[in-house]
């Protein structure tokens, strides 16, 4: 007996062609240029701001920041990998520049013995509560005092959504 119903895409032959690409249009790529240019001179902005005033690059400081808001301000080194989109190697080198400045400490993970937690030190929280007004005081003057409160909730709305589509947390 023969189907009358066409084969689904996952039987369709190899040798089939890709469907050609959705080129954007003109405002689209009005849109995804400035989006792109305006976050990666944000970045810079922000980067040099925090680096100049308190020697801590945004890397670094979202590790501190990750780990003071952990419980008991530890976390694995796999999940901080993660919560920093960080691969575990660049993390891992990353956390031994922060030992060095007795910021981050070291531990076993006492679930397994294998895991390893990171620490932060009373030295290392100090040091975050000393950036934090720097960072703060640049996020506010570079991004939210440019923007109205439309812009701040359409902001939060694009965020979220594309979050909820590229994060699968």
């Amino acid at each position: 007996m023969t189907s009358h119903v066409s084969p689904g895409p996952e039987h369709q032959p190899a040798s089939a062609a890709p469907a050609p690409p959705r080129w954007l249009d003109a405002e689209e790529q009005k849109a995804w240029r400035a989006w792109l240019y305006s976050t990666t001179l944000l970045q810079d902005r922000l980067e040099r701001d925090l680096t100049h005033s308190t020697g801590i690059s945004n890397a670094y400081y979202e590790i501190l920041v990750q780990l003071s808001e952990a419980p008991d301000r530890r976390m694995r080194m796999s999940q901080l990998a993660d919560r920093c989109l960080a691969s575990r190697s660049r993390l891992s080198h990353a956390v031994s520049r922060l030992e060095e400045r007795g910021w981050v400490a070291r531990e076993v993970c006492v679930e397994d013995g294998r895991g390893q937690l990171a620490v932060l030190t009373d030295v290392g929280m100090a040091a975050l509560e000393e950036a934090a007004p720097v960072h703060v005081t640049s996020v506010r003057e570079h991004l939210f005092d440019q923007l109205s409160p439309a812009q701040i909730a359409a902001m939060r709305d694009i965020g979220e959504t594309l979050l909820r589509h590229l994060d699968p947390r």
